[in-house]
């Protein structure tokens, strides 16, 4: 059976006999988790166990564990880190290792509770206004900096054993506003853009998985990315995107419509898969409908983008936190 291309959250720390019916009906690629879903480790890992279980096969389970401040898993039964930004700027010349190392270290974590897809790395280009939502989650100012360190972030996860997916794309620090209340316009000319913002997913174009922004570029379309056909053909053509292509949450308030005319929107401009993240059972039956199964394009994408999964590298996790605690010590 094809998976439907929609990801979806559930409500608490273990789903109900309504979620577990409706999981098994509609068949979702994958789960994203989120802190509502997570009390500890055991629970999280029968969590997951049964979210699979739901719709009978290995279905991915995506988090956003970046550390810092959009960190679902907290203290004290997993590492609290910096924000990246921070760590990066306090790692100097190390930046690159130390992002790879803590990279590595949330994948043991993340392989320990079934979860295997994480939201990171973040590939927005830091602008003197970015807007503080994600500001200290990027990695730096310059497309040099922030490509080497989204491709260590990625490396990491990978030899860790879990899919990485960069956003936001095709570039999200010149957002000004809160994309969760409303939505960004960037008015810059396409010749800048690039130039900048989008050169840095240009150059990670072979990861598998990415995830588009909901932000307006009025030199190109006034449509927000996600749900925009000159958009995605900019993405897929200019930037060389071959790989699974996944929405931002489709409830954020940047996004106009109901969530039916939202997911619609999204597939039809060329997105492979709608992210729906709060756990609402009525809207999560109008993604389910709106969106229908994978095409085959969609199929073959998320065929590649699984079989770039690899079992974690057999390395000392002692001695990975050994040498992260000397190059950067990480927050208590």
């Amino acid at each position: 059976m094809t998976a439907g291309a929609y990801i979806f959250g559930c409500i608490g720390s273990k789903l109900s006999k309504k979620e577990f019916d409706f999981f098994k009906e509609s068949q979702p690629w994958g789960f994203i988790l989120f802190s509502r879903n997570i009390e500890s480790k055991a629970q999280v890992k029968l969590l997951t166990m049964e979210l699979k279980e739901s719709v009978g096969r290995n279905a991915p389970i995506l988090i956003d564990q970046e550390g810092g401040r959009v960190q679902r898993m907290r203290s004290p039964e997993w590492i609290e880190y910096l924000p990246a930004l921070t760590q990066v700027k306090k790692s100097g010349s190390h930046a690159s290792r130390t992002m790879y190392l803590r990279s590595r270290l949330i994948a043991l974590e993340l392989n320990e509770i079934g979860i295997d897809v994480n939201c990171a790395p973040v590939a927005d280009l830091l602008k003197p206004n970015t807007h503080t939502i994600l500001a200290d989650r990027c990695y730096g100012e310059t497309v040099e900096d922030v490509v080497k360190i989204s491709r260590a972030v990625a490396t990491g996860l990978l030899d860790g054993g879990v899919l990485p997916v960069v956003k936001h794309i095709p570039g999200y620090g010149r957002a000004v506003v809160d994309g969760h209340e409303q939505l960004p316009i960037v008015r810059e000319p396409l010749e800048v853009l690039r130039k900048t913002d989008f050169l840095p997913f240009k150059l990670l174009a072979d990861l598998p998985i990415s995830m588009t922004a909901h932000i307006t570029y009025t030199s190109i379309d006034n449509t927000p990315a996600t749900i925009s056909k000159k958009m995605l053909s900019l993405i897929r053509n200019d930037l060389g995107y071959k790989n699974l292509i996944i929405t931002d949450d489709i409830s954020m308030g940047a996004l106009e419509g109901t969530i039916f005319e939202r997911s619609k929107s999204s597939i039809d401009a060329g997105c492979d898969i709608v992210l729906h993240c709060n756990g609402d059972l009525k809207e999560m039956i109008d993604v389910a409908n709106a969106s229908g199964q994978l095409t085959s394009q969609g199929e073959e994408r998320s065929q590649f983008a699984l079989e770039q999964k690899r079992p974690p590298k057999e390395e000392s996790i002692d001695e990975l936190q050994y040498e992260l605690s000397k190059l950067m010590p990480r927050e208590n």
